[in-house]
C-alpha cells in the first residue's frame, strides 16, 4: 500500500462524503478507493469511516486522522515547491467560503486574473448564507462579516463594512421618506434572520457610543442575504445592509438611501483559518490577494 496515496484518497471521501464520487474526482475506479481505506483502517488499527448507503461520514477518530491527514499532505505540497519562485509551479486545491455579495459583486470578477496568475490552483468556492463548519467541512479559510464565533480558528481582521438603511423609489413613492427613526413606526422593514420563527431586533442604529434597536412594522421575513435584497428592490420594505453588497443598485438608482444620520454599527470583517505550524502556500498567497481585492471596500 502506499500510505501516502491512501491518505489522499481518504482525504477526498471523507471531503466528498462518498466512495464514488470521491472515485471519479480521481479518476479511478470505486473498488480500489475502497480497498485503499480499508487497508489504511487496518494499517493504523483504527475505524475511520461510517458507511451506509446514502452517506459516508466520518468517525471521532477518523476526523482526527483526517486533520492529520491534511497537515502531513499539506506540507508534502509546500516541500514540493519549496524552492519554485514560479508562480505556476504552485498547485493543489482551496476550499474557500465568503458571503454571496462579496462573492459574486468584488471576488469572481477579479478571480480569472489569479487563476491566470496561478493555473495549477484548484478553487472550490462556496457562498451562502450558512455558518459551514471550517474543520469538519475541510475550508482552508473563510470570509465572516460579523463577530466570529468559531473557536479554534486564527483571525486576520480586513476591516469594517459600513452599513446602509435602504429603499426602493417605488416604496418611497407609496409611504414617504422617514426623517427620523421614530417615523419608522409608519413604516415596514423586511426581515433577515438566519433561523425562520426567531424574533428580530428591529431597526439598529449607531449614536457612536452604542447601538439603539427600534421595533417597526413589516410582514416579510428572510433568511436569505439575496432575498433581503430582492425583498426590498420588489418594494416591500426598508433594509439595513452593508454598502458592498446595494452599490450597484445605489449606483443605478434601483435603490435609495434613506436615515443616512441614523446608521447601523459597522460590522466587522474577517478571514478565518484553522491553526496548522505550516500553513500551506498556496492558502497565503490566496489570503494575501482576496485582502487586497477587499481593502478598496473596507474601512
Amino acid at each position: 500500500m502506499d500510505k501516502i496515496h491512501a491518505m489522499q484518497m481518504f482525504v477526498r471521501v471523507a471531503e466528498m462524503e462518498s466512495f464514488s464520487r470521491a472515485a471519479d474526482s480521481l479518476g479511478v475506479p470505486k473498488g480500489s478507493v475502497s480497498r485503499q481505506i480499508v487497508a489504511l483502517e487496518n494499517d493504523i488499527g483504527a475505524r475511520l469511516l461510517h458507511r451506509t448507503t446514502r452517506r459516508v461520514q466520518l468517525t471521532q477518530d477518523g476526523l482526527v486522522y483526517y486533520e492529520r491527514c491534511r497537515d502531513l499532505l499539506s506540507t508534502l505540497d509546500e516541500m514540493n515547491s519549496l524552492f519554485r519562485q514560479d508562480p505556476k509551479t504552485l498547485s493543489g486545491r482551496l476550499r474557500v467560503d465568503m458571503p454571496v455579495s462579496v462573492a459574486t459583486e468584488h471576488v469572481i470578477p477579479q478571480l480569472p486574473q489569479f487563476l491566470q496568475q496561478y493555473p495549477g490552483i484548484e478553487l472550490e468556492l462556496s457562498s451562502s448564507d450558512r455558518l459551514v463548519d471550517v474543520i469538519r467541512e475541510g475550508f482552508d479559510c473563510v470570509v465572516r462579516v460579523g463577530t466570529p464565533k468559531d473557536s479554534g480558528l486564527i483571525l486576520r481582521s480586513l476591516g469594517e463594512l459600513q452599513m446602509l438603511n435602504c429603499a426602493s423609489p417605488d416604496y418611497l413613492a407609496r409611504f414617504g421618506y422617514p426623517e427620523t427613526p421614530e417615523d419608522l413606526s409608519q413604516h415596514a422593514l423586511v426581515h433577515y434572520s438566519q433561523h425562520l420563527g426567531v424574533a428580530t431586533e428591529g431597526f439598529e442604529y449607531f449614536d457612536g457610543k452604542q447601538s439603539h434597536f427600534l421595533t417597526s412594522g413589516g410582514v416579510v421575513t428572510v433568511n436569505s442575504t439575496e432575498t433581503y435584497r430582492a425583498a426590498c428592490l420588489a418594494g416591500l420594505g426598508i433594509i439595513q445592509v452593508p454598502r458592498i453588497g446595494v452599490a450597484q443598485a445605489l449606483q443605478q438608482g434601483t435603490l435609495i438611501e434613506v436615515l443616512p444620520g441614523f446608521r447601523a454599527k459597522p460590522m466587522p470583517v474577517s478571514l478565518l483559518y484553522p491553526h496548522r505550524r505550516n500553513l500551506a502556500r498556496r492558502v497565503h498567497v490566496f489570503m494575501e490577494w482576496l485582502s487586497q481585492v477587499l481593502k478598496h471596500y473596507l474601512r
